[in-house]
């Protein structure tokens, strides 16, 4: 067998893979990143990244806001040296033929601690809704049980 003949095989499969790809693929792929990185960004206590992934619109619960979701942030990061948010199941999808709407629905074990071992622990089932504004997805209600 010719030796171009393998280069030119997996070029044709890139392209052919490549097309196949939709604009809603890429939507899902960045808003499993969208949620993979408030994950990253409450455990390394970044605070201001976090408010960056919050829609401006933000409700937590029917009621709580941006203002509320940044004290409750600064209560958690000054109370414990360390935060671990543990992923049970996880679900993340597009909201039908919505392409710029999320759904994000997690159970997850948020501990915190100061030392190596956790001196609190709490299970929390969540129902996230994301929107899509110029090209980045923003949390835009949180509600959990």
């Amino acid at each position: 067998m010719p030796s171009w003949v393998i280069p030119r095989a997996f070029i044709c499969l890139v392209f052919a893979m490549l097309s196949a790809c939709t604009p809603q693929d890429s939507n899902q792929a960045a808003l499993e990143e969208a949620v993979s990185q408030l994950q990253k960004n409450l455990q390394g206590k970044r605070a201001s990244a976090v408010m960056e992934q919050l829609h401006p619109q933000f409700l937590a619960q029917q009621q709580y806001d941006r203002a509320w979701a940044q004290r409750s942030m600064l209560a958690l990061f000054m109370r414990h040296k360390r935060v671990q948010i543990i992923t049970l199941s996880k679900t993340t999808s597009l909201d039908g033929p919505y392409s710029e709407r999320g759904l994000t629905e997690a159970r997850v074990a948020l501990t915190g601690a100061q030392n190596l071992l956790p001196n609190s622990a709490e299970h929390l089932q969540l129902k996230m809704q994301w929107w899509l504004e110029q090209g980045q997805w923003r949390l835009a209600r949180l509600d959990w049980q």
